[in-house]
């Protein structure tokens, strides 16, 4: 059964790629397939933009968000180590944990985080990004379902270097350049209609997918609406209004 879902979920990452595809959402899905499928309890995704810097692209929880945020704040953690090194990072128990990430390590058990598996989001020799596996208690995760995650990294980095066509690495790269420009923009959307609808940040982000999605529109299109109080973003904005489901 597990490998048929396994199996369910490389057909819906495949499927994203066909119809406008949305970088953001593609990978929001990812990391929820991740926590549903691998026996983890929360999964991150940092994306490089065209300086090298990583920036956090996906998180399946708010914890794990502002895990990854204060990795990326501090230059400290298992995903920039991924990165830098194009290798599998993986720490079981964060109390051993004390030399290599100080910060790292005690921001990840006070946000209820014990272990922690960075897989490299790598094309032969060009590592684009990072993919963060978090778990609640301090017990390894079995060699095959780290071989599955990084399969997931794989397909999706391979969907993010190979949108629609072969094309050239500046055209690609100036793809996930606008990808996290976009993402700047869904964040602030996010605070925006949390607080005019007296919403936690999680719920207000659903709201944003879900309207998107049932209007075929890219999110960051979604989150200008609701930063500019565009008239078509006001089911979206609005106290008691709720989107089409």
């Amino acid at each position: 059964m597990l490998d048929q879902r396994i199996t369910k979920t490389y057909i819906e990452l495949a499927d994203t790629l066909v119809v406008g595809f949305d970088i953001v959402d593609f990978l929001h899905t990812l990391t929820e397939r991740c926590v549903e499928l691998l026996d983890v309890d929360a999964a991150g995704i940092l994306l490089a933009d065209l300086r090298g810097t990583l920036n956090l692209m996906a998180a399946s929880t708010e914890q794990a968000r502002l895990l990854e945020l204060f990795q990326l704040q501090n230059e400290e953690g298992p995903c920039l180590d991924c990165y830098r090194s194009g290798q599998t990072v993986e720490c079981v128990d964060m109390t051993t944990e004390g030399r290599r990430w100080p910060r790292f390590a005690a921001a990840a058990r006070e946000r209820g985080f014990a272990g922690v598996y960075a897989v490299p989001m790598r094309l032969r020799d060009q590592t684009v990004g990072a993919m963060n596996l978090f778990r609640h208690q301090p017990k390894p995760i079995p060699a095959e379902v780290v071989a599955v995650a990084q399969s997931f990294a794989d397909v999706a980095t391979i969907s993010i270097l190979q949108v629609r066509a072969l094309q050239h690495r500046e055209e690609l790269m100036e793809q996930l350049q606008t990808a996290l420009n976009s993402r700047i923009l869904i964040e602030q959307a996010k605070g925006v209609l949390s607080a005019r609808r007296q919403i936690g940040i999680a719920e207000a982000f659903t709201l944003m997918r879900t309207f998107a999605r049932n209007h075929n529109q890219l999110l960051a299109h979604v989150a200008l609406a609701i930063i500019n109080q565009s008239p078509e973003a006001a089911a979206l904005t609005s106290e008691s209004g709720q989107p089409e489901r």
